[in-house]
């Protein structure tokens, strides 16, 4: 990817959150909207977490599985928490747990921003997640991206 396109692609992403965060309707209590400027990326695109009717923000769990082989499990909020537990399991994990490998697990505000990255030598993975403009009190919207460690050349 040249340097004009990659500057490109860094204006564009933020402009159609904003323009999916500004449409008029109910925002869902949870939604990730994939896309990916890297067929090598594992999970990336924009996660947004929003109060439910009590009160409480969403999450989301994604499962890795690669050929019927659970890997690991990438959890989404509810807010500004993160997870990532190496094997995949129907019960809930809680984020706190000292088998979350993410440390700190909550990301913190600094002012208006916050953005957090991990590398996890373990799992060969970094996590990268980043509050996009346009989140809300009721509302907070992230670009997530969970990429190989070590890219190899194309």
């Amino acid at each position: 990817m040249g340097q004009a396109s990659r500057r490109a692609f860094l204006v564009v992403i933020p402009l159609a959150v904003l323009v999916c965060l500004l449409a008029p309707g109910t925002a869902a209590a949870q939604e990730f909207i994939s896309y990916s400027s890297n067929p090598r990326n594992i999970l990336e695109g924009n996660w947004q977490s929003c109060q439910d009717d009590r009160v409480r923000y969403a999450e989301r769990v994604y499962d890795h599985i690669v050929n019927g082989v659970p890997q690991f499990e990438v959890h989404l909020g509810p807010r500004r928490e993160f997870g990532i537990f190496t094997g995949v399991q129907d019960e809930h994990r809680e984020h706190n747990s000292p088998e979350n490998l993410l440390e700190p697990h909550v990301v913190t505000m600094q002012g208006s921003r916050a953005q957090r990255r991990w590398e996890l030598p373990s799992l060969k993975l970094a996590f990268t997640v980043t509050l996009g403009g346009g989140s809300r009190t009721d509302c907070e919207s992230w670009y997530i991206l969970l990429e190989p460690l070590e890219k190899t050349s194309d």
